[in-house]
């Protein structure tokens, strides 16, 4: 069975910082692409960021580039979003995701695993 699994969210004041994780297990991601996207209370899901399982090539949205970092751990099977001078506007749920075709798609429809969520919120 396929897990994705996010940890990390919480609480933190505007300015401050966190570290999202997403653990993976049931299947090798050698191939695919691993992507973090948001969601806030009635808005749709965003691309936030995105890198290759394999080649480390990175890809963010404009309104997170410079701030977030996100990055891959081979040997533990985990990805990372670093996330700093976090504003109230990142406020949301963050959900990791698997896309097969391993291309830094923008796009929610290709991506064919998601984890549960993890909530984040930044009080200004």
């Amino acid at each position: 069975q396929v897990q994705l699994v996010e940890s990390g969210g919480g609480l933190v004041q505007a300015g401050g910082s966190l570290r999202l994780s997403c653990a993976t297990s049931g299947r090798a991601f050698s191939n695919y692409a691993m992507g973090w996207f948001r969601q806030a209370p009635g808005q749709e899901r965003e691309f936030v960021a995105a890198i290759t399982w394999s080649g480390g090539t990175t890809r963010y949205a404009d309104s997170v580039k410079g701030r977030f970092t996100i990055s891959r751990v081979y040997a533990k099977n985990t990805v990372y979003l670093q996330m700093n001078s976090l504003k109230p506007e990142d406020t949301a749920v963050y959900y990791c995701a698997a896309a097969s075709l391993g291309l830094l798609s923008r796009d929610v429809n290709n991506y064919d695993y998601w984890g549960q969520g993890t909530q984040v919120t930044v009080s200004s």
